[in-house]
């Protein structure tokens, strides 16, 4: 087997999904900037440099992440493998051969379902730990776990 990238790009929701996610932490360090300001006077300008420095790595955290991310996160299943590739910063690629697969699951959190997403997880019998797809739509999702379904009752291997 061949470690590649795969073929697929999770839904383009998950883009909105990442942002809407991350906006809160922004919001918290900024309110408790804007807290500072009405709690002490003392050294206001410097409380300004701060608060617009926040908002231009804020914005830009917001602009880029999601989007870098979409662009990072791929997958693929073969008749013979189950392909990963995620993160944005640090990034990661992982294959598992189907006869190694034990379960396949699906979850979706309260936002997600809001965005019409869902997660992927495939447990092997690796060490390194299951494999994730986030950021799927839903029908997507519910496709890919019967699809693996239906390819890992195929494989002759015992998944250890």
């Amino acid at each position: 087997m061949q470690l590649r990238e795969p073929a697929n790009h999770v839904s383009s929701r998950a883009i909105v999904f990442w942002t809407v996610r991350a906006l809160p932490g922004w919001l918290i360090v900024l309110g408790a900037q804007l807290l500072s300001f009405l709690v002490s006077r003392d050294d206001q300008g410097l409380r300004v440099v701060a608060l617009v420095v926040t908002v231009l790595i804020a914005s830009a955290h917001l602009v880029v992440m999601p989007r870098w991310r979409y662009r990072v996160h791929r997958w693929e299943v073969t008749d013979t493998a189950v392909y990963t590739q995620s993160g944005w910063l640090s990034q990661e690629r992982r294959i598992a051969p189907i006869s190694r697969v034990q379960t396949v699951d699906t979850d979706r959190g309260p936002l997600e379902q809001l965005f019409r997403l869902a997660n992927v997880t495939v447990t092997t019998a690796s060490a390194a730990g299951p494999l994730r797809i986030h950021g799927l739509d839903r029908a997507t999702a519910d496709g890919l776990v019967a699809h693996l379904t239906e390819v890992t009752s195929r494989s002759e291997g015992d998944a250890t």
